[in-house]
Parts: structure tokens; sequence; C-alpha cells
């Protein structure tokens, strides 16, 4: 075989994605392990999030013909990516617990775990590319398929991490990884993808959230001060945010700010008012993925959500981290989310949105 029988651990969720790059990885010639990561359980809920996306796991493993494992990392998981989530929102920030679950358990504790047990890489469904440059730095590029691109959710991932990473699906579509999977006979080939945040499962994130947080109830003003609803606790609510808002009359309002110290939550009414917009962004600290800080001013392209248009801007050193000004102004900035950087296509890194 071409790879010499190389192990590669791959982090299989049940669906098309992990399984076509278990399927394709073990074409290449690597000697596969699917791995299932249970990362998550609710007492307070009778729905199990995962137990059809095991059934279909273990129903690919068999076909390809592969071992399998289960890893609870439960509660690496509880404390590196629930706790973060829930600590964020008591702050009035709107976390990305994604990034973390990336970052601290699929590339760290799902990464150390694999490579004890004797794997020399491990493998996601991830659509992105991995490539080593002349100088023997990894880069992470944006996938073939633009629309499923998710370099956003790895810009916190490291050297050692990547050094130690495949994702087989990157240089493909979704389109063409559901074929593979058809051809393969995957019985996955066209199980919808899953949405929002996984652990939680069909539960609503604010049903989710109230576990943890007692809401106060406060005032809706909109930009001229003006009484217009109330809410019913401001950690449920994010910038940018429309539907839920429970107000009525003409164009939608969005979520504009949020006074802590009044307990007030300002909408601001249609898409494009200018409140949503802004031009700069504050920022403590930049996760480089080269492991290098980069010469500042530097001029790249950055986003602020996932699948969001990139973004001219350039990052400047401030007093107190650094300032990202863009070009043009960008809609629904939101403290706690991540702001990632680009150059074309390959991805610098990121940092929390102050």
């Amino acid at each position: 075989m071409v790879q010499n029988m190389k192990k590669v651990f791959v982090a299989m969720s049940g669906g098309v994605d992990s399984s076509v790059a278990a399927y394709l990885l073990k074409k290449q010639g690597y000697q596969v392990t699917g791995v299932f990561m249970r990362n998550w359980s609710d007492p307070l809920s009778n729905y199990c999030p995962w137990k059809k996306d095991i059934k279909d796991f273990k129903q690919v493993c068999k076909v390809l013909k592969i071992p399998t494992r289960i890893e609870i990392f439960e509660e690496e998981y509880r404390k590196k990516v629930v706790h973060y989530l829930i600590s964020g929102y008591k702050r009035g920030i709107t976390p990305n617990p994604d990034m973390l679950c990336n970052s601290e358990i699929k590339f760290k504790v799902f990464l150390n775990k694999a490579r004890g047990l004797g794997a020399d890489y491990i493998a996601t469904g991830h659509y992105v590319v991995n490539k080593i440059n002349k100088q023997g730095i990894y880069n992470l590029y944006i996938s073939k398929d633009k629309n499923k691109d998710q370099s956003y959710f790895l810009a916190l991932l490291n050297q050692k991490q990547l050094k130690c990473s495949l994702f087989p699906v990157g240089i493909y579509t979704k389109a063409q990884v559901r074929k593979i999977a058809e051809k393969a006979q995957l019985s996955v080939y066209n199980k919808k993808d899953s949405q929002g945040i996984c652990f939680i499962g069909k539960i609503k994130f604010k049903d989710f959230i109230r576990q943890f947080i007692k809401g106060k109830q406060g005032l809706i003003m909109d930009s001229s001060k003006r009484v217009i609803g109330h809410h019913d606790g401001l950690a449920f609510y994010t910038i940018g945010q429309r539907h839920g808002l429970g107000i009525g009359g003409g164009a939608p309002y969005y979520v504009a700010d949020k006074d802590y110290n009044k307990n007030i939550l300002i909408v601001a009414k249609g898409r494009m008012n200018k409140l949503l917009y802004c031009k700069k962004i504050n920022i403590k600290k930049i996760s480089w993925i080269s492991g290098r800080i980069n010469k500042l001013p530097l001029t790249c392209r950055a986003r602020i959500r996932y699948r969001q248009k990139l973004n001219n801007c350039i990052i400047k050193k401030a007093k107190k981290g650094y300032l990202v000004e863009f070009n043009k102004g960008v809609k629904a900035v939101t403290p706690g989310q991540f702001i990632v950087f680009y150059n074309k296509d390959v991805l610098l890194g990121g940092g929390v949105i102050e």
C-alpha cells in the first residue's frame, strides 16, 4: 500500500461526510479505525441525540469492514465547551461552542487519545484542505465547495494539531461526496446534514440556556428610545437576531445592542438600518495558524460568522490587543463570536470579538 498502512482514527458522526472520509482513506491505503465520540447526555431530556447516529456509524463501518471504537468525552466536553458556553451567556456575550469543540475536543482530547493508542493521524469530515508549504508550515485552505467550506470553525488549530490531521473530503463538493457514498453503498448517502449546536439535540436553545441562566425581564426600545415591547432576559438574545422578539408592525426589527446596566434590549427597524453595521472590531488576541505572529498592519480578508461573505480589512495593533478596520460596514458584529482572517484562500487564524 502507498501509505505503508499508516494508522488513522476517523472521527465519525454517522453522517455522510465523515463516512466518506473513512472510505477515501481506506481506499488510499490507510489502516482505518472508525471512532464515534459521545460528548453529551442531557439528564433533563428524554431525547438521545446520538442514538440514531451511532446506529448509522456502525452500519457504515460494517460496510467498510473497519474496526470501531466508541469514546466518551462527556466530562471533557462539559468542562471545555458547555461551561464556556454558559459562562459566556452569563457575561452577556454570544459564544461559539463549535470553535472550542474543534480545538479542545476533536483536535486535542481525541487527537491525544488516538495518538496514545498508536494512530499516526486523525481525520474528520470537515470541508477544508490541509497542505504543507516549502517552509514546512501547514496551511488550511478554503475547500473546493465554497458553500460548504468549514475552515472558519478550525481557526484555532495549531501546527502540532494540523501535522496529525487529515481532511479527505475537502477536495470534493458536497454533491460529489454524496455520489461517492452512494457508489460505495453507504446507507447515509442521502442523510440530511445536522443543524445547530449538535449536543443539545432537539431541545430549543433558549430552553437549554434556561436550565442554567435565570432571565430578568426588561424593556425593548427602538433607536429613538421608544418602548415597543418587553424581553424575558438579555442573555436569551443575540446581536442581529430577528425572530422571537414579539414585535409587530411594518419592517422587521433586529437586535442592535444590549444595555446590561439598564437591562434594556435595543432594536433597529429594517435589515439595512445603520445601527446594525460597524466598520471597527476590537479583539484581545489572535490565534495564528502558522504559529508565527504576522507583521502589522496586515491587509487581508475576514468573516465574522460561518458562510458570511469575506470582507476586506486591515488588522492593526492597538493599546489592548488588536483593531480590525473594514472597508465597508459589516452587519451584526456580535461580542463572543469569532472573527477569522484569510489571505486569499489561506486561513490565517482568528480571535474573539470584544
